[in-house]
């Protein structure tokens, strides 16, 4: 079974994406309000899950 926590933030990272090809505002540097709320949701599931894997490291059988 996917990981829940992995799967959300590849998901928020997809939202972010299609909106980035589809809007005319956002840029690599500046984001447009609905680009800046899905980039802050993609950077938040990332760091969570980031978080998580580096408290599991060295860790056996944390699962």
């Amino acid at each position: 079974m996917p990981d829940a926590l992995y799967q959300r933030y590849l998901h928020a990272l997809k939202l972010y994406q299609d909106h980035r090809a589809a809007c005319t505002t956002c840029t690599n540097s500046s984001r447009c309000r609905e680009g800046d709320r899905l980039w802050a949701a993609f950077t938040r599931s990332q760091d969570a899950y980031l978080e998580r894997q580096r408290s599991q490291r060295g860790q056996p059988n944390s699962r």
